[in-house]
Parts: C-alpha cells; structure tokens; sequence
C-alpha cells in the first residue's frame, strides 16, 4: 500500500513539473502520419504541414490517441474560392464500399461569415454538434451535455483570418473542450468515441481539381500531442 502510494504521489509530482508526454507530429517525412485516400497531398515546407485535394480530405497519424491535450496552429488561404479546414480527433478509420474513410470528431475552421471556427462537428455521422445548424444537426444519446448555451459573438469572433491561429483540444474521458486564440468555444460531454486518430483536413480545391492550381493551401505548424 505504501509504495502504491508512493508512485501515485510521484506522478502527480511530474504532471504539476510539466513532466508530461508530449509528442511533436512534424517532421521532413511526415513519418508519423498515414494518407487513407487519395484525394491530395500533405508536404512539410519550412517547418509547416502544407494539404491541398481535389475534394473533401483527411491527413491521418498512425498512432490512435486517447486522452490528450493537442495544440497546433493554422493560417487559411488568401483565395476566392471557398475554403475550409478542421481536426478531426478520435477519429474512427473504416472500410465503406468507397475504401477507407476516416470519421468522428472535428474542430471546424470556417472562414466563412457563418463564423463558425471553433465549432464542433461530428464527420460521417451526426453532423454539427455544437454549434446546432438547423438542417444538420443529429445528436443522439452519446451527446449528452452542452455546457456553453447558444453559439455566441464572442465565439465567432476568437479566429482571426490571414493570420496564425491557436487551436487547442482537450479530450478527458467523456469530456471535450475546444479552445481558438485562447477562447473556449466548445465544451460538451459527448460518450461517441474514447480514443482514434488525428486527422487533418483540407476540404476541397476545384482549382486544383481542374488546373493544379495550389492556391487554395492550407497550412499547419507547432502540431503537438499531450497525453493526459
């Protein structure tokens, strides 16, 4: 009992040091990560994890995660046409008469005047979460706590475009807090999913679909994982 004790003590004495598990996912070869479809293309320039496709697409790690603290930065594209990004977390990999697909959680980021960064989306099944969308909304009873009440101004407002913005997830058990430049937008207690994949998205370029056209590139650098 007394050396159970003992080691309890101990880790709690490195978790208050910071001596915690924290993995950085960026490297030249992106050896940490997996592409599951084949509807883009993921490079490390400069310190950054740079995605462009054709349509709708997710860049996988390997590794499945469970409870974590992640935190990364994105700059969305100076484009026309319409952009749109996210980090899927605890994602699910599965086979579907198209391959493979990658489901479950999503930080959106959304440029648009919807305003919406920040949100919670579910990919593949339940579809927005939080904040509800009128047509495309599905919670079920694996979501069962909205602590945050209406999507908010002030929410809408944490992602800055153009710039670099800090995303920061926290996964706890059944707990799920989503936080842009500092602002928690999202903290619900959802039971879907205790541990899978993170995946970053790229949603979609017709310019590079039809003309190669790279213009549209999301980009995404300091990604780092701590387990919790």
């Amino acid at each position: 009992m007394r050396c159970s004790t003992f080691f309890s003590l101990f880790a709690a004495l490195l978790m208050l040091n910071g001596c915690t598990s924290t993995e950085y996912l960026l490297d030249e070869k992106l050896s940490k990560f997996k592409n599951v479809y084949n509807d883009g293309e993921a490079h490390f320039v400069d310190g950054e994890l740079q995605l462009i496709a054709e349509k709708n697409w997710f860049f996988s790690t390997r590794k499945i995660y469970e409870d974590f603290v992640l935190e990364a930065e994105v700059m969305m594209p100076d484009t026309s046409e319409y952009s749109n990004s996210g980090i899927i977390f605890r994602g699910q990999i599965i086979e579907t008469d198209k391959g493979k697909q990658i489901i479950g959680y999503q930080v959106d980021i959304d440029p648009s005047d919807r305003k919406w960064t920040g949100g919670l989306y579910d990919q593949g099944r339940r579809k927005w979460l939080y904040p509800i969308h009128p047509t495309r909304s599905h919670p079920d009873e694996d979501f069962v706590t909205n602590y945050l009440g209406e999507w908010t101004k002030e929410q809408g407002e944490a992602y800055s475009h153009l710039t670099w913005n800090k995303i920061k997830i926290v996964c706890k058990g059944s707990d799920i807090k989503i936080f842009i430049n500092g602002l928690l937008t999202t903290h619900v207690k959802d039971v879907k999913d205790s541990e899978g994949v993170i995946a970053f998205q790229h949603h979609g370029s017709k310019a590079y679909r039809e003309d190669r056209d790279k213009s549209n590139i999301v980009r995404f650098r300091n990604i780092a994982i701590t387990s919790l």
